[in-house]
């Protein structure tokens, strides 16, 4: 009784994979994450990477966190130390790098560079703006912030302006709902040292423009929301309830109580 369906189930599963082959730019759009490695002369693992001096105190210092029979549990944080250092991006060689310091097999690097989209596979800009494609977000408009991005600075998803300034991808639920829509930046124009990943809320296709040509004049923007009549996560206009100082409970000695 189950041949049919399993005939049928795989009969769909082929379909798809025939629709994703036909359309080469679809499996990419899904993740900013380069989910495979393709040796190029910049991406090898022939390539000398090693931290650089201030970095390899902070390998240290974050290695102490960890006894020093888990130092795999440190993969993350040095990973992203390396990306920072590297301009954003992972190259093979600097994975090897932090598989030789946690002393693990360098495929046990490879495995969480590839499965979480906070590690970028592949080149990105100086500047690299993510727009959260999640359900709140897209229903507030997303989807025209992404455009209103790729047009202005005239790339598609995951490409890098010809300055090298600037780069666009998506990525999943920032934590920032009640503040939709929301881009984040993540600057490695400064290397690891001014590193910064500042989150930009209830944004606008005009003000997503804005902030981009403030980044590219050097300056500032303010972080948070981009909405004056709210203040961070309140309601637009302030508050309507809770206007007075909260009563205390009648009892603090519960055990009196």
């Amino acid at each position: 009784m189950f041949a049919p369906a399993a005939r049928l189930a795989s009969k769909r599963f082929l379909e798809i994979r025939q629709i994703f082959r036909q359309s080469p730019q679809s499996s990419r759009s899904f993740s900013t994450a380069l989910n495979y490695h393709i040796d190029s002369p910049d991406n090898n693992r022939d390539l000398p990477w090693e931290f650089s001096e201030a970095n390899k105190e902070k390998v240290k210092e974050i290695l102490s966190h960890y006894p020093s029979n888990y130092k795999q549990s440190a993969v993350i944080p040095l990973l992203d130390l390396a990306q920072q250092q590297h301009g954003g991006w992972l190259p093979v060689s600097a994975m090897n790098a932090v598989a030789k310091i946690i002393e693990v097999a360098p495929i046990r690097v490879y495995e969480v560079a590839t499965f979480y989209s906070m590690f970028n596979r592949s080149k990105v800009g100086k500047y690299h703006l993510l727009v959260c494609g999640t359900t709140p977000c897209m229903i507030r408009g997303s989807r025209e912030i992404e455009e209103a991005l790729l047009k202005h600075l005239g790339v598609k998803r995951n490409e890098i302006t010809k300055d090298g300034m600037f780069s666009v991808g998506e990525m999943e639920c920032m934590g920032c709902c009640v503040n939709a829509p929301m881009i984040t930046v993540a600057d490695y124009s400064k290397g690891s040292e001014g590193y910064t990943y500042n989150y930009y809320e209830d944004v606008t296709p005009k003000r997503v423009v804005e902030i981009v040509e403030m980044l590219r004049r050097g300056e500032t923007p303010p972080v948070g929301t981009q909405n004056p009549l709210r203040i961070k996560s309140g309601p637009e206009g302030g508050n309507t309830t809770l206007l007075g100082e909260p009563k205390p409970p009648p009892c603090r000695d519960l055990d009196a109580c």
